[in-house]
């Protein structure tokens, strides 16, 4: 182990409890903690406390620190207590723990993970090196200050209206992240609400990462995206000869997201049998494969989101009553980001740095450009300004975006379908009930839509933030054609 003066670091040493940052350190007879406090010491040395009743092992592990770190010293865990506080008070204030390493005497699994259990960060066993001692502080140390960059990160975005990938310092946002963060603390089935194109796979997505199933997989599945012949089986998998062509067995998503998170985005465009299905393996935490007989133990947490009135779609029986209230144990809203606009500065800028990195090159919103996005009403919400932003920068060559590099609708301040329903309430629709209201204002909304971009489907489609096949089933349903032409195909 090499020389370490009066004593080896390692002889004097045995079983050890301990707690994080040594708040709760219960010791009893001879035993060792190595403890790095998170401040710094004269001329920027990291400050280690050494706990141990033996002086000659707190002289042995002095001398083997000392030459690299400032080494405080203490005999009891009422010292160490002490010393803690008096040179890192931000453990009274704060709850912030310090890297805890235990060397014992005794080397068994059931004690390190007693130790580690307790709140060690780290156990040597007698017999050591000198050196593997030194790395392990150098390692704890490390990590350590990593935590309280993340900390202070975490901290700072929260202050600058960050979470996760979601930006947004408006009363309404703030309302839906700190909702979306007290829900991620429990296992609770969580309803995501808001107009496509306003974060709700990205809420879904942090809301998992903040959660106790974190390490575990997240998946998402679209259920508008997804024929009615496949969304079964994607959701619960299929057995071996299920159906024509299902060679071999094939996990669904339930399965494939054990310990972790089902994200059912648009769950309102769901089948009413696969809704019976879902209800089911939510109620009885069980699925059957398509063609299988045999329940199957699942265990994943459902984040879903809609843009559609589900209330409504009840009353329509296209959604179950009884899967509603499941799926909305907790309920958070996105605001569409016309009743955000305070949050466009902040946005853009996002937006706008983040494609010019991509396209390594730098830029910025002449006031005149930032005015317009300011104006116009985002039909297709955050991911509308996203793309616009980014077509700018391809458009626009300068240092500067101009109002010119802007989609000609942002230019105009058109929110053109949104202008052509407030037509609508003056235009005689009389007498008219809400649905024929609402299918009329369907009609001059994508009308509109088709016409800016040409009547073509897939970029109407990402412009108003929906599927190409969810518009082109909305075509078929509002009986929509082009013109002189057959029905509305993508091109």
């Amino acid at each position: 182990m090499g020389e370490s003066g009066a004593g080896q670091p390692g002889d004097a040493i045995s079983r050890v409890a301990a707690r994080r940052g040594c708040k709760t350190c219960d010791f009893r007879g001879d035993r060792e903690a190595v403890n790095a406090f998170e401040n710094s010491g004269g001329g920027g040395m990291k400050t280690i406390l050494v706990v141990d009743d033996e002086p000659a092992a707190r002289y042995g592990l002095r001398r083997a620190l000392e030459n690299k770190y400032r080494i405080a010293e203490a005999d009891t865990a009422a010292a160490a207590r002490e010393s803690l506080r008096r040179e890192s008070p931000d453990l009274r204030e704060e709850g912030h723990g310090q890297p805890v390493l235990i060397v014992s005497a005794l080397d068994t699994a059931k004690t390190a993970v007693e130790a580690l259990r307790l709140g060690a960060s780290d156990y040597l066993v007698k017999g050591f090196e000198l050196e593997e001692l030194r790395q392990r502080v150098s390692n704890l140390l490390k990590m350590a200050s990593l935590e309280q960059e993340n900390d202070a990160l975490r901290r700072r975005l929260a202050t600058e209206g960050q979470f996760g990938q979601m930006i947004g310092r408006s009363a309404g946002m703030r309302r839906a992240f700190e909702l979306a963060e007290r829900v991620a603390a429990t296992d609770s089935t969580v309803l995501i609400l808001g107009e496509s194109g306003t974060g709700k796979d990205l809420l879904a997505q942090e809301i998992h990462n903040r959660s106790a199933r974190s390490g575990k997989p997240f998946i998402a599945v679209n259920c508008a995206a997804l024929p009615e012949t496949l969304i079964e089986s994607e959701l619960f998998g299929y057995e071996r000869g299920a159906f024509t062509g299902a060679a071999q067995q094939k996990k669904g998503k339930f399965e494939l997201a054990s310990s972790g998170t089902v994200f059912l985005d648009e769950i309102g465009d769901m089948n009413p049998v696969t809704q019976a299905k879902v209800l089911r393996a939510l109620e009885n935490r069980t699925i059957e494969r398509l063609g299988g007989t045999q329940p199957i133990p699942v265990d994943v947490r459902v984040i879903s989101a809609t843009h559609r009135d589900l209330p409504a779609e009840i009353r329509a029986g296209k959604f179950r009553e009884d899967l509603f209230y499941r799926v909305r144990v907790v309920t958070v809203e996105l605001p569409a980001l016309r009743e955000h606009k305070e949050d466009i500065p902040l946005l853009a800028e996002a937006f706008l740095q983040l494609h010019a990195a991509r396209m390594g090159r730098t830029a910025k919103l002449a006031r005149e450009a930032l005015a317009a996005l300011e104006r116009y009403d985002w039909p297709g919400n955050v991911r509308e300004l996203k793309n616009a932003l980014e077509r700018s920068l391809v458009v626009g060559q300068g240092a500067e975006i101009m109002p010119g590099d802007l989609p000609q609708e942002v230019m105009r301040g058109d929110a053109a379908p949104i202008r052509d329903a407030r037509r609508l309430d003056t235009a005689g629709l009389g007498e008219t009930d809400f649905r024929e209201a609402k299918r009329k204002f369907e009609i001059a909304y994508i009308r509109g839509k088709l016409e800016q971009n040409r009547w073509n489907v897939s970029r109407t489609a990402a412009s108003i933030g929906l599927h190409r096949q969810s518009l082109q089933e909305k075509l078929r349903e509002l009986g929509i054609r082009r013109p002189g032409r057959e029905p509305v195909a993508a091109e």
